[in-house]
């Protein structure tokens, strides 16, 4: 089947603090450090403070695609498995302003979580509210052009508890029941670490639903994979255990992920999730996966 090359993405994992929370950074002096990186896109995100104001959205656009590069992927975290239905009503309607946003950004995909893995809830009853509420926003995200992905995901940074797909089997539930041309996968095989799992068996699961990617890298502060496995769903190593790091002198193992990916004709957006330490890593990381792409993708 025909491929294309992938194509890099970089999202500001280090500033979100003060692109979100405490204004420190405006969205304007991200897009210039970002925009001196050897990629294609700047993946965004809908809590940005700014993005409050519409009549920026223009404006941020204009400025990416000034220094010739696009907003491919938006990220935003709806909680689609509260057992009250108004609650999922409220979710369903930001997911279609923030679908609304990255088809005004000229994006072309939009991120859907499943919700928080709430105690009381049931395995079946988290699945049925997560793919009912995705189907409900997938005529809207069509409509525009706009597919949503979904992503392994572990924890929004804004949620009381992890999120309700972080393990595999329930994950594969969800992503098995909807079936629409408009609805693919966001793979992060750091997250996956997260719960406790391989990330290479979840992309065999699911590599031929992959349409986007997260690149990132974690790497064991102290003890061992078995020593994450054994603490429930990896919450809590998630805190001690594990550190984001520089892409490619982590756990995970590019050649094994790349190598599937190339296998099914991925050749979609690859995010890097990256530069905790800095601009400097993230420039390392970008190096590290044109490299990678262009040993998998010649």
């Amino acid at each position: 089947m025909p491929t294309h090359t992938p194509k890099l993405a970089a999202f500001p994992k280090a500033f979100m603090q003060a692109l979100c929370k405490d204004g420190t950074m405006s969205v304007s002096e991200w897009i210039e450090l970002a925009s001196k990186l050897d990629i294609q896109g700047l993946e965004w995100y809908a809590g940005f403070l700014e993005m409050a104001d519409e009549s920026n959205w223009s404006r941020f656009r204009k400025q990416v695609e000034d220094h010739g590069k696009v907003i491919p992927m938006m990220c935003c975290s709806p909680d689609f498995t509260h057992p009250d239905a108004a609650f999922r009503e409220q979710e369903i309607a930001k997911q279609k302003r923030w679908i609304e946003m990255t088809h005004a950004l000229g994006g072309s995909y939009c991120r859907v979580l499943s919700g928080q893995r709430r105690p009381e809830l049931t395995i079946d009853e988290g699945v049925t509210y997560a793919v009912d509420s995705i189907q409900a926003c997938l005529p809207f995200a069509a409509d525009r052009g706009i597919t949503l992905i979904i992503e392994n995901h572990y924890k929004d940074d804004f949620w009381e508890y992890p999120e309700f797909a972080q393990k595999m089997d329930v994950f594969c539930q969800i992503v098995d029941r909807i079936d629409h041309p408009h609805f693919g996968v966001n793979y992060d095989p750091s997250n996956t670490y997260l719960a406790g799992e391989d990330p290479i068996e979840l992309l065999r699961r699911v590599s031929h639903r992959v349409v986007t990617m997260h690149a990132s890298d974690r790497y064991l502060i102290e003890g061992t994979l078995e020593d994450l496995r054994r603490e429930e769903g990896g919450a809590v190593g998630y805190a001690k255990r594990l550190s984001h790091g520089e892409i490619g002198k982590g756990l995970n193992d590019y050649d094994a992920i790349f190598s599937e990916l190339k296998r099914v004709g991925f050749g979609g957006w690859i995010s890097i999730e990256d530069g905790v330490d800095g601009m400097d890593q993230l420039a390392r990381s970008v190096e590290f996966l044109k490299q990678k792409i262009a040993q998998h993708w010649p």
